[in-house]
């Protein structure tokens, strides 16, 4: 058997302290120690503080490359401002869909102790080597205005290569630290544990307040370093904040819960088992096998009719020379939990189409204004997300502490709504975002022609930056809806093995999201040409149609959300 953890579970003929029954955490819980773990020694929101902790310093790192990505490729790497969209696109994407492949690993091999500590140390190499690209730049360059390093030549094919090879090395961490790091935060608490349960839903609303409240610092500082000193030292900065989260990370090595996996029962091969299974004996009648298992009294009370097919899975094919062993009641009713999770996932699509919008086209637009804040100071078009941010650290403490204990008062329900109810308010919010997103690109043109500006893209539009604000704030209300009812919706409705693989399923949306929204991007450039919708000279261009499109697809989403939440059952 391997655990989370580098240190070894004690075999059953070992000696382990003896524990109060009650003290004691089930379920294949240990400590670091690798004896049973105790849950007022262990765990709880003493690991969870490390964690978070963690996410704060990689968050940090994080949007110092993301938030300003898009300026770095119209800049110094001289893209321009279509390219370089589907350019940041295609790299969140990647950043969100190789969880996937980040979570099997640890779900079915290494662990999530291991898999965090070996993606953290990636993540550091990554953001070296970017910092290294960076400062090749600016040692090629020959102008500078203002500190800034302004490229007076293309850079080279090297170079381009060497910073998108850095860049998608950091994908890779990325694609190992995400899914992982959570998962094992929300280990620390005891699900079957009345407190700790409380305390487990509670986490996922702080968990994500330090998630946006980690690039605070990011917004208000590196954005301003990076357009204005240096970029070196603007990805330097973020590179030592995620050697510090290395650090913090092996500080709480002690206190933490580890899981076990049993390699002999990899939890992704037992679940595909029943598929393969149902699919080689689809000439079988399920209703004569749930008439069988009736009269054994082995058929779950719930969702017996729902994927009836899959229990053809019991059934040995005739022939079958299969050692893997047979499949069970429990194999069956974990693979119906995951295929209850597609049309979700699904109809989520479009909530992170528009999600992608916030590091994209809301910087261009943000670029275009006056972004004044008091005399000779201007506020970078990237750092406008912190407004996203501040929305999202005033609603957290609110909805946890204000909203819930409201809505339990009249629903009974211990998290006060369901986690399906609060993806879809977040999901009407962010039409409502798409339509003042909208209205306010309307009236940046209308600005941009009434003072003559139409076709001089240089110059500042005498309209302040806080008209981009309200598109801002509700995008950040949206998520403390959508995004952190989708992390405890995936991670609470998957089988008890594969916490990781649900949270990379959560991540995977707003990864396809991304390149959904790059896809879309592309298509409506090359279809309305080179002064169309997405013109290099915003003053001409149509964000305002692509925002309504945005808005009416989104609607359609919605619609499709709530027929499959309507008829979705909880797993318990």
């Amino acid at each position: 058997m391997t655990t989370s953890t580098a240190i070894e579970i004690p075999e059953e003929s070992d000696e382990v302290p003896l524990l109060d029954n009650s003290a004691v955490v089930h379920g294949g819980v240990f400590d670091y120690k690798g004896r049973p773990a105790d849950r007022f020694k262990s765990g709880g929101w003493t690991s969870a503080l490390f964690l978070i902790g963690v996410e704060l310093a990689e968050r940090f790192a994080h949007s110092g490359i993301s938030s300003n990505l898009i300026s770095f490729l119209t800049g110094p790497l001289g893209l321009s401002k279509a390219t370089a969209a589907e350019n940041v696109n295609t790299w969140t994407g990647v950043t969100t869909v190789l969880p996937l492949l980040g979570a099997f690993i640890a779900d079915s091999y290494l662990g999530r102790y291991r898999t965090i500590l070996i993606s953290s140390v990636l993540y550091v190499l990554g953001l070296s080597l970017m910092t290294l690209s960076a400062v090749l730049l600016s040692l090629s360059s020959s102008d500078s205005k203002n500190g800034a390093e302004i490229m007076s030549s293309s850079p080279s094919q090297f170079q381009v290569i060497f910073f998108f090879f850095s860049l998608y090395l950091v994908a890779v961490a990325l694609g190992g630290h995400k899914p992982c790091l959570q998962a094992f935060g929300a280990d620390q608490f005891d699900g079957q544990d009345p407190k700790e349960s409380k305390a487990k839903s509670s986490f996922f609303n702080w968990w994500y307040f330090g998630l946006v409240s980690g690039p605070t610092a990011s917004y208000l500082f590196l954005n301003y370093i990076q357009d204005n000193l240096s970029w070196g030292l603007g990805f330097g900065i973020p590179c030592i904040s995620m050697m510090i989260a290395l650090v913090v990370f092996l500080m709480g090595t002690r206190t933490y819960r580890y899981t076990v996996n049993c390699p002999e029962k990899n939890p992704f091969f037992r679940i595909g088992k029943v598929f393969s299974r149902a699919a080689r004996n689809w000439r079988a009648s399920s209703s004569l096998i749930l008439v069988e298992l009736e009269a054994q009294g082995t058929l779950p009370d719930k969702n017996s009719q729902q994927f009836r097919f899959l229990y053809k899975s019991l059934l040995t094919p005739v022939g079958s020379e299969d050692e893997g062993g047979e499949c069970t009641i429990r194999d069956v009713e974990d693979a119906k939990a995951i295929l209850r999770l597609v049309p979700i996932w699904f109809s989520c699509l479009l909530y992170a189409i528009i999600f992608a919008q916030s590091s994209t086209l809301f910087t261009e637009q943000g670029k275009t204004l006056d972004r004044l804040i008091w005399t000779g100071v201007d506020i970078p078009a990237a750092s406008l997300k912190l407004f996203m941010t501040f929305s999202v650290i005033l609603f957290v403490p609110i909805y946890d502490r204000v909203f819930v204990p409201l809505a339990r008062a009249v629903t009974g329900k211990s998290s006060g709504i369901t986690m399906l109810w609060r993806i879809g308010i977040g999901m009407v919010i962010s039409i409502l975002c798409m339509i003042t997103a909208a209205v306010v690109e309307i009236k940046r043109l209308a600005t941009a022609s009434e003072y003559g500006l139409l076709d001089d893209p240089d110059e500042t539009i005498p309209m302040s930056f806080w008209w981009l604000v309200p598109q801002y704030v509700l995008l950040g209300l949206a998520d403390v809806f959508t995004l952190i009812g989708l992390q405890e919706f995936f991670y609470d409705q998957v089988p008890s093995e594969l916490k990781s693989a649900g949270l990379s399923l959560y991540l995977s949306i707003i990864g396809v999201g991304s390149f959904l929204s790059s896809f879309l991007i592309f298509i409506i450039d090359v279809t309305t040409g080179e002064d169309g919708w997405f013109s290099d000279n915003l003053n001409r261009a149509h964000l305002d149609y692509f925002y309504w499109v945005l808005a009416g697809l989104s609607t359609v989403g919605l619609v499709s959300f709530t027929f499959f939440a309507k008829s979705y059952v909880y797993k318990y």
